[in-house]
């Protein structure tokens, strides 16, 4: 099955994509063949609740990208030192902040988004989301950009920077085969994000042109210890038609219920949750059985709420910080229903005793 724009494809509603791609309550005997040949959705008299089985079927490969490595990868820290020094570079600097250099490219690649379901995206690094950029509060980025691409590209960073940077302007945007070197300092101390931000613009986000911006406060000690997350919301429109037919944290949907993300009981959790959803105005995040504190865009140290729930527009992100009391698995998922039937939902596993 491929995300291509065609006839056929376009009269498939989300919901017929729900039960075709194997997702939510989908079981075997669900689409029917209609006299043309394509398949169609399941009768009216069939129940929503056919079956038992939940999240999709079968397995998507991780070896060009690993949803669980992910979730612990920033720098370029998963690949062995050599490769990463093709990427990441780090100079100390004598005013104690770091010189920190990246090579960044957007290339075209088809990505597997659900088993058996690719779409061609347009990716920094071959990957959705791109690289996750980490730096402290102060730090001097260069990023060097190669658009491999066959549109025209740029990237478009959250934060403090001179407009020469921006990367929004038609005049900023970099040709296929051209380059151009970014250059800025890392504040206000939070999570970002940076993108494309060529026109059409929405055209540029739903294909894949996105990634995470951390910039940690200037002390080491102003966030405790914790076991840190990176979780980018998204949705794809596989039959470009403006609406997404899967969703997911970290593009692979439903991908952490078939591998639940561990943590351990006891252990303060702290999750770096962007927003990178097009075509829905918000998207969601919310926890089973415990609640999490909400530090909004991260940029103060004090947090603003602590709920199970947290709605967040495109662009719009959050640092979540919770500690599991109980061993086993806690669900979460967006709180649109259509979008966690959609692929948008996954388990945490937590191991160990209970906390006192």
């Amino acid at each position: 099955m491929r995300g291509r724009a065609d006839p056929q494809n376009r009269r498939w509603s989300r919901r017929a994509w729900l039960r075709l791609a194997g997702l939510g309550s989908l079981t075997s005997g669900v689409a029917l063949a209609s006299q043309d040949g394509q398949p169609d959705l399941v009768s009216a008299s069939a129940p929503d609740h056919l079956g038992a089985a939940m999240g999709p079927v079968g397995r998507v490969s991780t070896e060009s990208f690993d949803p669980t490595q992910f979730l612990r990868t920033w720098n370029f820290s998963n690949l062995p030192a050599l490769e990463r020094e093709r990427f990441y570079r780090e100079t100390p600097k004598l005013d104690g902040t770091t010189l920190r250099e990246y090579e960044l490219f957007a290339v075209d690649r088809e990505i597997e988004i659900a088993p058996g379901v690719f779409f061609p995206a347009w990716t920094y690094n071959g990957q959705v989301p791109g690289p996750t950029i980490r730096a402290t509060a102060g730090d001097h980025l260069r990023i060097n950009f190669v658009n491999q691409g066959s549109h025209p590209h740029g990237l478009h960073f959250h934060g403090w920077h001179p407009p020469g940077m921006d990367g929004a302007l038609a005049e900023q945007q970099v040709m296929p085969g051209d380059s151009f070197l970014y250059e800025f300092d890392a504040e206000p101390f939070g999570v970002h994000l940076y993108h494309c931000h060529a026109n059409p613009l929405k055209r540029h986000l739903h294909k894949g042109l996105y990634g995470a911006f951390i910039v940690d406060p200037p002390s080491a000690s102003a966030r405790p210890p914790a076991d840190e997350l990176v979780m980018v919301l998204n949705g794809f429109d596989t039959n470009f038609d403006a609406e997404n037919e899967f969703y997911a944290a970290n593009t692979v949907a439903s991908f952490y219920l078939q591998e639940p993300i561990r943590v351990a009981v006891g252990q303060l959790v702290r999750m770096y949750v962007v927003n990178m959803t097009e075509f829905d105005l918000i998207n969601s995040l919310h926890l089973h059985g415990m609640f999490f504190d909400v530090f909004r865009t991260g940029t103060s140290l004090t947090t603003t709420e602590s709920t199970d729930t947290i709605m967040l527009c495109q662009g719009e992100r959050a640092i979540l910080e919770t500690t599991f009391r109980y061993p086993g698995d806690f669900m979460f998922h967006g709180h649109q229903a259509e979008f966690a039937e959609l692929g948008w939902m996954g388990l945490f596993r937590a191991e160990g005793t209970r906390a006192t």
